[in-house]
């Protein structure tokens, strides 16, 4: 059980948000679930996230237990980028799920992830997606930055709601892309006549996307992207480009999916992660390495 006094320079801030504050390792998500479930009480009596704190009030937290997860730790390789006690970054390789779901019981990040961090990862996820703070797709490689604990959970959480987390991409797209660099504004959500994807629609949730011009491929009609995002909607990138006539190339999704490398998966990773450390606040500015198949592809588009 955790306990709080407000003091007079306290008075007046909302509840959820004193606590969130006063108990950074709560998120406030978490703290709100707790109030509806009458487990955060104010002076004995059971209370509501919009209450505004007065001086003197005792306010009690019951604590949760750690819930026990029934996933299983495996023994995946992955390339570890950056390890210390709060963060793991990984390069994501093409094929993997980032965390169990339907028809991905397991085999996916998360169970790498708990061989190597062993009990070190963060709750704050729940129970399928110990530590994750961000995702790839299944087919996108790349660079992922997990948490090993619940104040660098909320932290990092709380720099990719502000977009202060900086991601660049690279993509291989279908195409010659007649602008040198441009910015793509349209929102995005679930697409009305498949569900299973996502599409451009009036109602949608604002989605921002970034991308200039690294090389053109005249002979073989695609251009290589470097993409940045300010939003991280699902499928962002591979719905903006695709919608704008340029789709990325294995993409079956949002294009036909042919290419004449014959990969399975799409020609987008990545590349790189600019973000402040969620516990040192040291800047960070850290470098995923494409994948063998990416560069092959690439290699060839310039010497054939």
């Amino acid at each position: 059980m955790k306990k709080f006094v407000v003091d007079n320079t306290e008075e007046d801030s909302r509840i959820d948000a004193y606590l969130s504050e006063k108990a950074q390792e709560i998120s406030r998500v978490t703290i709100q679930r707790l109030i509806k479930e009458e487990k955060i009480l104010v002076n004995n009596k059971k209370t509501k996230a919009s209450y505004k704190v007065k001086q003197g009030d005792e306010i009690t937290v019951e604590e949760e237990k750690p819930k026990e997860t029934t996933l299983k730790a495996q023994d995946i390789p992955v390339e570890i980028i950056y390890e210390d006690k709060d963060i793991i970054v990984v390069n994501k390789p093409k094929g993997m799920v980032v965390h169990p779901g339907n028809g991905n019981p397991d085999g996916t990040l998360v169970n790498s992830l708990m061989a190597i961090c062993k009990d070190s990862l963060s709750g704050i996820g729940g129970e399928i997606r110990p530590g994750i703070v961000h995702r790839l797709d299944k087919d996108t490689s790349g660079i992922l930055i997990v948490a090993k604990n619940d104040t660098a959970h909320i932290k990092l959480s709380e720099q990719i709601k502000e977009h202060q987390i900086k991601k660049t991409y690279i993509a291989l797209v279908k195409g010659i892309v007649k602008e040198n660099e441009a910015t793509i504004n349209m929102p995005i959500g679930r697409s009305t006549k498949d569900r299973k994807k996502m599409a451009v629609v009036k109602n949608g949730k604002e989605a921002i996307t970034h991308f200039k011009v690294i090389e053109r491929f005249a002979k073989h009609n695609c251009t290589l992207l470097e993409v940045k995002i300010e939003t991280g909607r699902t499928h962002q990138i591979r719905v903006h480009l695709s919608q704008i006539g340029y789709p990325i190339i294995g993409d079956t999704t949002y294009s036909n999916g042919k290419n004449e490398w014959g990969i399975e998966g799409q020609c987008l990773h990545a590349k790189s992660l600019k973000f402040v450390h969620p516990i040192s606040e040291k800047e960070m500015f850290l470098e995923a390495k494409m994948p063998e198949y990416f560069e092959k592809i690439i290699r060839e588009l310039e010497y054939i």
